[in-house]
C-alpha cells in the first residue's frame, strides 16, 4: 500500500465527513460503511488506518472541538484588568461559542445524549476534571491579585463544575426552559451568596439566549 503522504488531510476528511453524517442521521444508526461511502475515494482500509472503531472516531471530534474551542486557553491570553475578568471571560467564551457555531452546538448535543453510555460518561467525567482543575488555578490568580475572595479554589470550583455538567443536563435532569433559567437563578445566588461573583447578568443572557435556540 502506498504511504499516505497527507494523513492529516485524510483525519480531517474522515472527522468531517463522520461529523456530519452523526448531525443527519444520528450517531447509532450512523455505520463505518456509511462513512467510507462518502469519503469521495477513500477506502475501508484508509479509515481503519487511522481509527480501530466509531467510538474513536468519535471521541477524536470531541477532542478537536475541545482543542479549536478551548474559552480556558483564550481567556488566558486576553488582555483583561484582573483574574476575576479572566474567569468570567472564560465561561462567556464556553456558552457563546455553542451559541454562535451550529456545527459546535451538534458536537455538543451529541455528547450530551451519549452520556448514557459508560464509556463517554467517563469521557465527560475526566473533562470535567480537566476544566476544573484550570478553573481553579484562576480562582487561585484571582485570590492572589484581590480580584477573588479567599477560600478554597478546588472546591468552589469542583462545585461549579458538578452544578453546571451534571444538575444543568437535561438528559441527566429534564428540564424546561423556565426551568433551565430558573437553575442558573439558584447558581447564581449560592455563588453570590458564597462571595464569588463569577456568573453576571451578561452570562446569564448568553446562556438564555443559547437555551432558546435550542
Amino acid at each position: 500500500m502506498p504511504r499516505n503522504k497527507y494523513p492529516e488531510e485524510t483525519v480531517k476528511k474522515i472527522l468531517d465527513t463522520s461529523l456530519q453524517l452523526f448531525v443527519e442521521k444520528g450517531y447509532e444508526q450512523t455505520t463505518i460503511l456509511d462513512i467510507v461511502n462518502n469519503l469521495g475515494g477513500l477506502t475501508r482500509g484508509a479509515f481503519y488506518h487511522h481509527f480501530k472503531s466509531k467510538d474513536e472516531v468519535l471521541q477524536a471530534i470531541f477532542q478537536r472541538d475541545f482543542d479549536e474551542n478551548d474559552p480556558f486557553k483564550k481567556a488566558m491570553e486576553a488582555d483583561v484588568p484582573n483574574s476575576l475578568e479572566r474567569l468570567k471571560l472564560a465561561l462567556r467564551l464556553a456558552l457563546e461559542t455553542n451559541k454562535q457555531n451550529e456545527q459546535r452546538m451538534a458536537v455538543s448535543s451529541m455528547a450530551h445524549s451519549l452520556l448514557s453510555n459508560p464509556r463517554f460518561l467517563a469521557e465527560h467525567i475526566k473533562d470535567v476534571k480537566t476544566d476544573t482543575r484550570r478553573m481553579a488555578e484562576m480562582l487561585d490568580e484571582g485570590m492572589a491579585d484581590g480580584s477573588i475572595k479567599q477560600g478554597n479554589s478546588l472546591v468552589i470550583a469542583e462545585l461549579f463544575m458538578l452544578l453546571v455538567n451534571v444538575w444543568m443536563l437535561p438528559n441527566i435532569f429534564p428540564a424546561s426552559y423556565e426551568d433551565m433559567v430558573a437553575k442558573v437563578e439558584v447558581i447564581t445566588q449560592i455563588f453570590n451568596g458564597l462571595g464569588y461573583d463569577i456568573i453576571d447578568k451578561e452570562l446569564t443572557d448568553i446562556f438564555c439566549g443559547l437555551m432558546a435556540k435550542l
